[in-house]
């Protein structure tokens, strides 16, 4: 008897005819279109003017003669000057960024923080005194987006690839900062804390105890941004920061669609090529 009422205790109990979660997704998607309808109406969003008849011949007018791309010694010439001047903007700007980067996030993070191990995970007052600054600091190099400090310093030096390394270089070591500190707070803690408790200064904590841990995430994440910035010069090209966007911009104003479908066929074998290295220095890096 024992066993056939413990048997039909443990009888499967019916599937409910409803899914539990389906209210909360539906009051989830509810909330992403009362979000999404706002943004489509003050974007003033209008789909119709791409089937506009002057729409229409705009774009017909600039790619009508696209092909094949141009392909003339002198304009190849450019178009590869043009290509080195946006990876070197890319590589000098993350460069001028990674110093700053590591100097402010070291400072931000509470990973190396003695009081913060030694008593309940709370920081002390002086070093809660050091970070906010500092974390303000990044907040705002990162809040400015590139583009407008590279419209900034286009007034302040002038036309040219200074303009977008500084830019980069700016607005990237907050972005980078950021991050890197996150990272270092994410990492386990314990054999950072045991030299801490040891008695070993925080830039030997740093170095034995959270940077084997971080470096494959902070390799990672540095390449990324390397991808980003890669991008990033094409576009401040437009606002004449040199390199592949500035020349993209004069063949867009010329309407020379066959200059324009050759410099995005340089700029897309540029990415694949960012894309290969950045692969490669995860595999042998990370």
């Amino acid at each position: 008897m024992r066993h056939s009422s413990a048997a039909s205790t443990t009888k499967l109990q019916p599937i409910p005819d409803r899914d539990p979660a389906t209210s909360g997704r539906l009051l989830l998607t509810l909330l992403v279109l009362l979000l999404v309808w706002p943004g489509l109406h003050f974007s003033e969003l209008d789909l119709r003017v791409l089937f506009d008849s002057n729409s229409t011949q705009a774009m017909v007018s600039l790619f009508s003669g696209a092909w094949p791309p141009a392909h003339s010694q002198e304009f190849l010439q450019l178009v590869a000057t043009a290509t080195l001047e946006t990876t070197a903007i890319a590589i000098a700007g993350i460069a001028l960024a990674l110093p700053l980067a590591a100097l402010t996030s070291l400072i931000a993070t509470r990973a190396l923080s003695r009081s913060a191990s030694e008593r309940d995970g709370t920081p002390s007052l002086l070093g809660r005194c050091l970070r906010w600054p500092v974390r303000a600091l990044l907040i705002l190099l990162r809040s400015v987006p590139e583009i407008v400090w590279a419209l900034l310093f286009v007034r302040g030096v002038g036309l040219g690839p200074t303009a977008g390394v500084l830019a980069i270089a700016i607005s990237y070591s907050g972005m980078l900062g950021k991050v890197y500190s996150e990272i270092f707070e994410s990492v386990d803690r314990r054999p950072a804390q045991a030299l801490l408790h040891a008695g070993a200064s925080r830039l030997t904590t740093f170095i034995y105890g959270i940077l084997p841990n971080a470096s494959q995430e902070l390799i990672s994440y540095t390449v990324y941004r390397w991808e980003c910035a890669l991008r990033a010069s094409v576009v401040m090209g437009f606002v004449g920061a040199g390199g592949l966007g500035q020349q993209l911009e004069l063949s867009l104003r010329m309407f020379a669609g066959s200059e324009v479908i050759t410099i995005l066929l340089v700029f897309l074998l540029l990415v694949l090529a960012a894309d290969t290295i950045s692969r490669w220095l995860r595999e042998r890096l990370g």
